[in-house]
């Protein structure tokens, strides 16, 4: 479109850049989920086979671009969203798998309600209707003998993909180094040198194992016994014996 008079649609484009510096968080929604699962008949209020394939789906992407650090499941949303500070990506982790609870412990009632206690679901949200986590455990035990402590921890607690297991060590807790901003004190010829190491360190994680947990990510213990996720740095990855 070069001196052409349709040029001026250039002038729409908007060179939006980044935060830099900061925790890049992509938020991903699954497209016509509700007739994607109305399709293939998905169990209620969990189905394990969704869960399995859409974990599988994190594995991979995490394969193919090794900067990706972790990765939570629970959700079917997407966003960027950038964070200013370890704590402010804490907190957005921590936000997740309490809404992660929350949601599972609900729908985990509404669905005995309607499977188990014969309701519509008219009639299950009118029960459930200004209730309490307290109230929904009560309804589980009371009515339907449901432990809802016993339930699976991938329904309670979701999916933390993330490069460990056996590549990596875990620090035990109380060790862990903090994490810094060692750019800003590096000189030009340290910080060229620093892009070497950090290709290094990018085929490094491309060769750890990852992994699928189902673990408290709020609690410090998570985060201390994995520095590297908040280090920018690969990980130590154990000898061989």
């Amino acid at each position: 479109m070069a001196n052409s008079k349709y040029e001026y649609v250039k002038a729409f484009e908007q060179p939006d850049i980044l935060l830099p510096n900061t925790w890049i968080v992509v938020r991903i929604d699954g497209r016509g989920f509700h007739k994607f699962s109305a399709k293939y008949a998905f169990e209620k209020p969990n189905d394990r086979r969704a869960l399995d394939l859409m974990n599988a789906a994190a594995k991979a992407v995490m394969t193919e671009l090794p900067d990706i650090v972790i990765a939570y499941g629970i959700s079917d949303e997407y966003r960027a969203v950038m964070y200013p500070s370890v704590q402010n990506l804490r907190d957005y982790m921590s936000w997740r798998q309490v809404d992660c609870h929350i949601n599972n412990l609900y729908n985990t009632t509404f669905w005995a309600l309607i499977q188990k206690g014969g309701m519509d679901a008219k009639d299950a949200e009118k029960e459930l209707a200004g209730s309490v986590a307290a109230d929904k455990n009560e309804i589980l035990f009371s009515r339907f003998k449901i432990n809802y402590n016993n339930e699976p921890e991938i329904y309670k607690k979701g999916s933390v993909v993330l490069r460990d297991g056996k590549k990596y060590e875990l620090v035990e807790p109380g060790f862990a180094p903090e994490a810094v901003d060692e750019d800003s004190a590096k000189t030009v010829e340290e910080l060229q040198l620093s892009k070497t190491q950090e290709e290094k360190d990018r085929k490094r994680r491309a060769k750890a194992r990852i992994t699928v947990q189902h673990v408290d990510i709020i609690r410090d213990e998570f985060w201390e016994r994995r520095p590297w996720l908040l280090s920018n740095k690969p990980g130590k990855i154990p000898k061989e014996p």
